[in-house]
């Protein structure tokens, strides 16, 4: 699970080295952002096209690192909610998580890595520079 950090190097050499240990499939879950009065009003009524874009931009890169395609999933705002859903409608049995830095982290202060844990899957966190992502941005 990514979004600003998921063309970063860390979340790709997660993958990397994940894909090395044995046999795998990966799905890069990228929740839908909300924007002005709508992330008030009804964050579930959102255009996927930043999502989209991210998937897009990420998944050749994710791709390669796993010597196999990288499936996409656009998920809900909030990012427990997205990533319960692909647990539910996809059956992982492990979850990678990449976050913004710390300083800057709404998904490290909402303690989403933690509260992933209570799915029953193991969790890998990374967390790219600063630098990386503003690279990745660009």
């Amino acid at each position: 699970m990514a979004h600003k950090t998921a063309a970063t190097r860390p979340l790709i050499e997660a993958v990397r080295k994940r894909a090395k240990k044995g046999p795998c499939t990966f799905t890069l879950v990228v929740p839908k952002a909300a924007h002005g009065l709508h992330r008030v009003v009804d964050p579930e009524d959102q255009q996927h096209g930043e999502a989209k874009a991210v998937l897009d931009q990420a998944l050749p890169l994710l791709s390669e690192a796993a010597g196999s395609k990288v499936e996409g999933l656009i998920g809900a705002h909030e990012p427990l909610n997205a990533i319960q859903d692909a647990v539910n409608i996809e059956g992982f049995d492990e979850i990678i998580i990449s976050t913004l830095p710390a300083r800057v982290s709404r998904w490290l202060r909402l303690d989403l890595p933690h509260k992933l844990t209570g799915l029953g899957l193991p969790v890998t966190t990374v967390t790219p520079s600063e630098e990386e992502v503003e690279q990745a941005a660009s």
